[in-house]
């Protein structure tokens, strides 16, 4: 009897290609598959199985080596469709079967992970408690992303979305996170400023890229986003932390739509098909942070959605928003200000709140965020008025100053650490008599300061995360140095 055991798993299976729409494949003869599964088409194609006919099953195409027609061999093993994973990815750019795009050797792989990988349940997670350091200060003042969480940046087209996302990937630098920067359905020539930053920012030595562009087939757009995560879970069940970019989510929407309606499935709201909201929520789910037995790793998700004409109430960002844990809302108007990077933080929101915030940088926002929001209301209602009291005239001007602090050069991340001298700066009225236009100068003066005359402070915040007395004092002793020195 021990001899007619068999291991289902290594059967293989035979069938044959029935017909082609564009990266749909029918394919009859297989009768003991799954959903998920890769197939090998004809020589060299290989697809997934997404569904099942009562006549036929239905194959996406993900890589088509030789040109499929009918007649054409199908060939499965009963194993669900698994991605490589490994140290060696770091550094290098592939697509969404894990092979490389960058013109490089063939990578080895440590091990081989499903990529529709189940999210950790309950149990596994603890709350989170660590600040994942964006580098953007408007964001880790007001609207801190902890390591874990997901994070949603929104807005319409060309108002700063990958640029807030490169800056927070540019910033992991020296932090041990392993960042992956994830495209789907974007531009070659939007690839290549990633990978031009990504050299200028000496991100490979932490960093990998998994990108399908719009000349890509459908299947590989789809999948991306799924392997770029399973990329990720294999660094976080190893302790580590991860930060990966999603960029973007409505174009990986679109993929799925096409594929859906290639596939004949009834179109619903915006013709989406019904479980448009799964595919996402399956992904974003994956992240979190991981409890002490299950390797204590973490993976904050920043996915990226795009709006049309700012309307958040659509289809997808609905979707989307009412499945992260908040949302950086990137505004068109305040682009065009020049405000940058243009969040709008009447709109925007972390379900987190300042609880993974350092205590140093809570002590100092407090009442940061309602003195915004209130000089953002009175610049309005003074642009229709031809004069202003002294008194309104002298709110606007410290608006100003603050909005000139909150203001940042793309590329270029703030540490936390110089994000506390510069609020410690501003509530101790350092900046009262500062024009606006001054304001950049001098932070930057300010902070070179203190980072030559007082490391140890530096060094304090960085370790402990408090805004000591001795602190202070110190802080206090260098604001005084510098005004001495400027007069």
């Amino acid at each position: 009897m021990a001899a007619l055991k068999i291991n289902l798993l290594q059967l293989k299976e035979h069938g044959k290609v029935a017909e082609v729409r564009q990266d749909v494949v029918h394919v009859t003869g297989l009768t003991n598959c799954m959903n998920g599964q890769l197939v090998n088409i004809g020589q060299s194609a290989q697809g997934v199985i997404v569904g099942f006919d009562p006549d036929y099953v239905l194959v996406l195409l993900v890589h088509e080596g030789a040109p499929i027609k009918p007649g054409d061999n199908v060939i499965t093993t009963l194993d669900e469709f698994r991605v490589p994973v490994g140290e060696n990815f770091i550094g290098r750019r592939v697509n969404a079967l894990g092979r490389p795009i960058d013109g490089g050797a063939m990578v080895k792989e440590s091990a081989r992970f499903p990529i529709f990988g189940r999210a950790p349940g309950v149990l596994e997670r603890i709350p989170l408690v660590k600040v994942m350091q964006t580098g953007t200060k408007i964001i880790d003042m007001m609207r801190p992303v902890g390591k874990g969480q997901r994070m949603l940046i929104i807005g319409d087209r060309m108002t700063g979305k990958t640029t807030v996302c490169m800056d927070a990937i540019l910033n992991q630098r020296g932090k041990n996170v392993f960042c992956i920067y994830c495209m789907v359905g974007k531009s070659e020539a939007a690839l290549n400023k990633i990978i031009d930053t990504f050299t200028e920012g000496h991100v490979w030595s932490y960093g990998m890229i998994v990108a399908s562009t719009a000349s890509d087939p459908m299947g590989q757009q789809y999948l991306t986003p799924y392997v770029a995560a399973s990329m990720g879970e294999y660094f976080m069940h190893k302790g580590q932390d991860v930060l990966v970019v999603f960029d973007d989510f409505t174009k990986h929407a679109w993929a799925y739509r096409q594929i859906s309606l290639l596939l004949e499935r009834a179109p619903g709201r915006d013709a989406y098909p019904g479980d448009i909201f799964y595919i996402h929520s399956q992904l974003v789910e994956r992240a979190g942070k991981l409890n002490a037995e299950n390797g204590g790793g973490s993976m904050t998700h920043l996915p990226v959605v795009e709006t049309q004409q700012g309307d958040v109430a659509g289809y997808i960002p609905s979707n989307i928003i009412s499945m992260t844990d908040g949302q950086i809302y990137m505004s068109t108007p305040l682009f065009s200000e020049g405000f940058k990077p243009a969040i709008d933080m009447g709109l925007s929101v972390s379900r987190i709140g300042n609880r993974v915030q350092w205590p140093a940088m809570k002590k100092l926002t407090g009442m940061l965020q309602l003195e915004f929001v209130r000089f953002k209301e009175l610049e309005r209602l003074t642009r229709i008025k031809a004069g202003v009291s002294a008194d309104v005239e002298k709110r606007l001007k410290r608006g100003k100053v603050l909005e000139e602090v909150l203001k940042q050069d793309p590329n270029k991340p703030v540490a936390m650490e110089e994000q506390v001298v510069i609020l410690f700066a501003l509530q101790n009225g350092f900046l009262a008599e500062a024009e606006p236009v001054e304001v950049k100068g001098i932070l930057a003066r300010l902070v070179k300061q203190v980072r030559a005359n007082r490391p140890e402070i530096i060094e304090d915040l960085i370790t402990n995360n408090q805004l000591t007395d001795k602190i202070k004092e110190g802080l206090h002793e260098e604001l005084t140095r510098f005004s001495r020195s400027a007069v």
